[in-house]
């Protein structure tokens, strides 16, 4: 059934927690989107929805609308391709079968990634683990948070532009499904399904973004901080051809990014839009 909208304020539909790659846990999430002036929040911790409780009982007792969500790892060719999961049913055997084999992919690229890394700096795969928050799964973004307590690099941005880059020859390439699949496997699970910063260094091909229209993709992540001017303003035009959802976010995650709450916001028609088509799951207001 569709869900009622009933939320009033900025909508920030984007951030993570310390349950992914954020450094805050789900309940101080949802207390800096407040700080920040936000109404309506998501969750969207890669690949899990292990957050979702402790954040919808901070958001709710602070007033605000709570958006159960995730960011679906997927892969075309070279390039990771990210996928905002809108009210999914967290217990939907297939999408629960992907994201664990992906959580999977994540601890044994992160070990031969520490591995190799060791050869060349001081740091220890303890060194890593240390870095992950309760529940979290240990990803790129520990290994450069560990990186950073062992002086080695002086942030996370300096982490993943050298020792982490993609192009290095300590990098290792994350499972991922093919974005068709992916959105195939939210929709599935009554999502919604949005892809996260899709303007940056290269769009996806129009036959690749064809098919996953044809699968059910809902929309883009317009406003986001990564986006590059050009193919936005291409993508605005699509959506608004065929009447897509467009959101704005800030990908917030604590100190691990400069991004803050609310920098970006999604309308409320929007919102309504994504309230309406989600099936998996409800918004939970306070």
């Amino acid at each position: 059934m569709p869900h009622a909208p009933r939320f009033t304020g900025p909508s920030d539909l984007h951030l993570h927690s310390s349950h992914s790659d954020g450094t805050e846990p789900p309940a101080e999430v949802m207390a800096a989107a407040h700080r920040y002036g936000l109404r309506t929040a998501a969750l969207t911790d890669h690949d899990t929805t292990s957050g979702w409780a402790e954040a919808a009982e901070a958001a709710t007792s602070l007033g605000m609308t709570f958006v159960p969500g995730m960011e679906l790892s997927a892969r075309h060719r070279w390039r990771s391709v990210h996928l905002l999961a809108y009210l999914v049913d967290p217990d939907d055997p297939a999408l629960r079968a992907m994201t664990d084999r992906i959580r999977s992919s994540r601890v044994d690229r992160a070990q031969i990634m520490a591995e190799r890394i060791s050869h060349d700096y001081d740091i220890a795969w303890a060194d890593i683990v240390a870095q992950t928050g309760d529940g979290a799964t240990v990803g790129r973004p520990h290994i450069a948070d560990a990186l950073v307590a062992r002086g080695i690099v002086v942030d996370r941005t300096e982490a993943f532009a050298g020792i982490l880059h993609p192009a290095g020859d300590y990098y290792v390439a994350l499972y991922a499904p093919d974005p068709v699949a992916a959105v195939e496997l939210i929709v599935g699970a009554g999502g919604v399904p949005i892809i996260a910063h899709p303007a940056g260094r290269a769009l996806l091909p129009d036959s690749v973004l064809q098919a996953m229209l044809d699968a059910g993709l809902a929309g883009f992540e317009i406003a986001h901080r990564e986006n590059l001017p050009e193919p936005t303003a291409l993508l605005a035009r699509l959506a608004a051809e065929r009447d897509l959802i467009v959101t704005g976010s800030s990908d917030y995650h604590g100190l691990g990014k400069p991004n803050l709450p609310g920098e970006n916001t999604t309308a409320d028609d929007m919102v309504a839009r994504i309230f309406a088509r989600g099936r998996g799951t409800a918004p939970v207001h306070p």
